[in-house]
């Protein structure tokens, strides 16, 4: 073992105890810490090597063997204060969520988990150590010494790259694009078929009820009726029109896209004053808290329309499937957007673009800024667009001076705006432009706000003022945050609704009145609507619909 990379690893593993901005479980927190330590254990190595390798001057045998131990026990040391810190620090994180503290953080529960974490992580690094040697030895009987060092490098880093991405990445890819097919395919009980002749999946229907998947009929079943938004709103109100196009319905994006739009006009969706083109997240769910809104401020004279591209959930699809979403994304949106411009501008509805996470980024691609400049959508609403959201990213760098990166403001706000928990920064009655977007995110989202970039410099959005929902004892570590904000990435959706990556109805509210306004409502009476829809969503039975998804970045 490396004494130096004994002593980072272990700095890495203390950093990695500091909070987020999101609550961990012992679990979750010893896998990030093993990961932390191995990755400080390895950069320790290599700059042990590297200083070797340029013969720069080293201390005396006993010296170092002192100095080792000395360093080691201070660094274990840290680690000890760090452990005993930790349940602190996460309960700050899940008191800026309004979550209850947690008794302990099992630091040594999660201590054997790290060490677990670290031991597999080390095995794989000597293997590859082992497998550098023997092809680095055959070479050296024809190649100088320091080329077929380099081509041995060479040569097992894409042995390993292609055992790891073509043979188990790609197996365990397979493996979950079936499980999740399947689990697609299968028909609930307490979703029957629709019988309303205008329904999607209904016997009228273009669209068979089998062909929709899982998250096309919880689409279609769950949406408000008029009668629910009518006795509510106690005036007259639509049956929403909701249309959704699953995988099975056709072969080809475009076949889908196509079939959208058909069944679009056969259920009369151009003839509602509302029109929401919406892009899934990865396994084709639609979040019901950013649709059900709309509907009840519009008296359900609405139409919305969404085509699955994957099984897979968003990370998943992300990882495997990125450009997929986008093509099924932008063949949707243009043959919607081909045919809604050719109806009379007087007759036509208005036409939006919805997406949360990974539907987020690919609604943003569907759309080109160029094509519509002479007859622009009304609008947009994205809500967690993931930090590769390009539209998202040029308009966040370019944020007016002095306003904070998780809450921005862009120019004059007559055309991007950002909302959160608290509403946006620009006052209402603020005029827009002929083009509205909101962007709703929350501060303490990861798939919002991780970037590659935080490995070497601190992430602006813990400049002061922080958002309100991220604690203060969160700190900015070299490599180790970047490998936090990675994991939290990965459990975003297990935060209380309206914080990390589950947004929260009475958010969307806010949202919708921002881009599609709210005709007929006072502020008075939307803070009911508000807390209705908030009850609805956090009701048991509703946490149960929730529990499958597609919220997963």
């Amino acid at each position: 073992m490396s004494g130096v990379g004994a002593a980072l690893g272990i700095l890495f593993f203390a950093a990695a105890l500091t909070p987020t901005l999101v609550p961990r479980s012992y679990l979750t927190q010893g896998v990030l810490a093993g990961s932390c330590l191995a990755a400080g254990y390895g950069m320790g190595v290599l700059c042990r090597r590297v200083w070797a390798y340029l013969e720069l001057p080293e201390p005396g045998g006993k010296l170092r063997r002192v100095a080792n131990m000395v360093i080691l026990a201070c660094c274990i040391g840290v680690a000890i204060v760090f452990l005993r810190q930790a349940t602190e620090w996460q309960n700050a994180v899940r008191m800026a969520m309004g979550m209850e503290p947690v008794e302990s953080a099992h630091p040594l529960k999660l201590s054997v988990i790290a060490l677990v974490t670290f031991s597999v992580l080390l095995a794989i690094a000597r293997l590859f150590g082992l497998a550098a040697r023997l092809s680095t030895g055959r070479m050296r009987s024809f190649l100088p010494r320091r080329v077929a060092t380099l081509a041995g490098l060479a040569l097992t880093a894409v042995l390993f790259w292609s055992l790891g991405n073509n043979l188990l990445a790609n197996t365990v890819f397979r493996v979950l694009d079936s499980s999740y097919r399947e689990y697609d395919a299968l028909i609930e009980p307490e979703r029957p078929q629709p019988t309303d002749v205008n329904k999607t999946g209904s016997a009228a229907s273009l669209i068979r009820w089998d062909e929709l998947g899982r998250a096309g009929r919880e689409f279609i079943a769950s949406g408000p009726t008029a009668e629910e938004i009518g006795s509510f709103t106690r005036q007259p109100a639509k049956e929403p029109v909701r249309v959704y196009v699953g995988l099975r319905a056709a072969d080809t994006a475009e076949a889908r896209a196509g079939l959208a739009l058909e069944e679009l006009k056969r259920a009369g969706g151009f003839e509602r004053k509302i029109l929401i083109v919406i892009t899934p997240t990865g396994t084709g769910w639609v979040d019901p808290a950013a649709m059900d809104p709309v509907e009840y401020l519009h008296h359900g004279d609405t139409a919305s329309v969404a085509v699955q591209y994957s099984y897979l959930s968003s990370p998943l699809s992300l990882l495997v499937q990125p450009e997929y979403g986008s093509e099924t994304a932008r063949a949707l949106f243009r043959e919607i957007y081909r045919y809604w411009t050719g109806l009379p501008r007087d007759r036509r509805p208005k036409l939006y673009l919805q997406g949360l996470s990974l539907g987020a980024m690919n609604s943003e691609k569907s759309m080109d800024l160029f094509e519509m400049i002479g007859d622009p959508v009304d609008g947009a609403l994205w809500s967690g667009p993931p930090f590769a959201s390009r539209i998202w990213r040029s308009v966040t760098d370019a944020r007016n001076a002095g306003s904070p990166e998780w809450l921005p403001e862009f120019r004059d706000g007559r055309l991007f705006r950002f909302m959160n928990q608290a509403g946006g920064t620009v006052p209402p009655g603020s005029p827009w432009g002929p083009m509205r977007i909101v962007y709703l995110q929350y501060a303490s989202d990861p798939i919002v706000f991780f970037d590659y970039r935080d490995l070497y410099r601190r992430p602006a959005w813990l400049e002061a003022p922080r958002g309100p929902d991220v604690s203060s004892e969160l700190k900015w570590y070299p490599v180790v945050t970047m490998l936090q904000l990675a994991l939290d990435m990965a459990v975003a959706t297990g935060t209380p609704m309206g914080y990390g990556h589950v947004y929260a109805p009475e958010h969307y509210v806010d949202a919708w009145v921002a881009v599609a306004g709210a005709d007929g409502w006072s502020p008075a009476a939307i803070e009911p609507l508000k807390a209705y829809l908030a009850a609805r969503a956090r009701a048991p039975a509703g946490a149960t619909d929730q529990a499958y998804d597609g919220r997963g970045g």
